[in-house]
């Protein structure tokens, strides 16, 4: 493969100084290695804070003043801190929608010889249940919109990254301190 489209390519722009200085050539439907396409549009490959010309998961949306980039930090910001209030808010429906606790007992030895009943709680769910098909619904929209919060962070504009992370560090703070924890008080092994 040759590789010598990538050696001395930097971007420059005489409007903003706020660009990385250096991109990866890649066209908007595939990668291509073998140079020569006329459509090639440049990725950066290294961190950056800028607001000019910053793509926006789809190609129709590109962000090019600080305005549009202030609105852009605040949706990526709110978007991050609802993928973590819905993995709360999962956990919560799970626990809630648990239909069959079952008790079972077993012996075990005791001291000198004794013989106790160890009791645990088993709990399942219905694979047919409407319990069960709203966390699969809400297990694609999180998964969904965590490849999107990936994929923003992956457009190294500095902005974006820390809306991503400032948003997913204060969805966990709001969210996760309700997050009960259960402390099996018959489990040995902490």
């Amino acid at each position: 493969m040759d590789h010598s489209h990538h050696m001395g390519m930097s971007y420059m722009d005489s409007n903003s100084t706020t660009q990385p200085s250096h991109y990866h050539p890649a066209t908007s439907a595939s990668h291509s290695h073998g140079g020569g396409d006329s459509n090639m549009m440049m990725m950066p490959m290294t961190f950056y804070f800028g607001f000019k010309n910053v793509e926006l998961l789809f190609s129709g949306l590109v962000i090019n003043t600080a305005g549009e980039m202030a609105g852009a930090f605040v949706a990526v910001f709110l978007l991050a801190m609802f993928y973590e209030g819905l993995k709360i808010a999962r956990e919560s429906l799970l626990r809630k929608s648990q239909v069959s606790i079952r008790y079972n007992s077993m012996p075990v030895p005791g001291p000198n010889g004794t013989i106790l009943m160890e009791t645990h709680k088993t709990v399942g769910q219905q694979m047919l249940s409407f319990p069960h098909l709203l966390q699969t619904v809400l297990h694609i929209i999180q998964v969904v919109i965590s490849y999107f919060l990936m994929l923003i962070f992956m457009t190294y504009n500095g902005y974006l990254c820390i809306a991503v992370a400032a948003g997913a560090g204060t969805g966990y703070f709001l969210f996760s301190w309700k997050k009960a924890v259960v402390v099996d008080i018959t489990e040995h092994c902490h």
